[in-house]
């Protein structure tokens, strides 16, 4: 194999693959997937943190009233 010939099908690859946008979008819809799930689970946190004072609330009175 000459090595002219093996770095003009490098070049080829490489302008072939700088030219393909799939990778691209890819690694977005994993950055917008990614984002999505911190704010749920910052959500999720929120809410449970709310849960757990309401039934500490609940369980304070009920022991108070007892």
């Amino acid at each position: 194999m000459k090595p002219r010939s093996l770095l003009r099908r490098l070049t080829g690859r490489v302008s072939l693959s700088l030219r393909d946008s799939r990778g691209a979008t890819a690694v977005e819809y994993g950055l917008i997937l990614a984002l999505i799930v911190i704010v749920m689970i910052v959500a999720l946190k929120q809410v449970a943190n709310a849960n757990t004072d309401m039934w500490r609330n609940v369980s304070d009175k009920v022991v108070a009233a007892g």
